[in-house]
């Protein structure tokens, strides 16, 4: 039963990459996509953030929560850059093997937060948040106007 488990997990937080290379046809479905990954990212950044800098007290159980999410939304956005428009600079398409690095650079890093999240150790998750956060920041300079 457990395998099943996992099996169709893991399937459903892959499938939709992989569903996602294939479906963006127009410019509004691949903006509306990866715009809504984004947003889900900066909102499960935020509320770690927030608990980081202290703005809110520290919650292990929504940091690890919030780190689980982003270890699977950053995978996601990436795949539907293959039409321009939006908030996304011409620059992206100019120079994609940059961009998609840093996009598995991102996911990377998030999954470097979901470990430290499950660690338990808050100077980990602040370390691994900024980290994250940074590399987030470096894009968006780059290539977002």
């Amino acid at each position: 039963m457990n395998k099943s488990l996992i099996a169709a997990l893991v399937f459903a937080v892959s499938a939709p990459a992989v569903y996602a290379a294939s479906v963006f046809s127009d410019a509004k479905d691949s903006v509306e996509y990866r715009q809504a990954a984004l947003q889900l990212i900066r909102h499960n950044m935020a509320d770690i953030g927030d608990m980081v800098k202290g703005e809110v007290t520290y919650d292990a159980e929504r940091v690890i929560k919030r780190a689980t999410a982003l270890a699977t939304l950053t995978t996601l956005p990436w795949d539907a850059f293959t039409i321009k428009g939006g908030d996304a600079k011409d620059d992206i398409w100019q120079n994609m093997a940059d961009f998609q690095s840093r996009g598995k650079k991102l996911a990377s890093d998030a999954a470097i937060l979901h470990s430290a999240a499950l660690s338990d150790n808050q100077a980990d998750v602040r370390k691994a948040f900024g980290t994250f956060a940074r590399n987030c920041k470096a894009c968006h300079d780059k290539y977002k106007k």
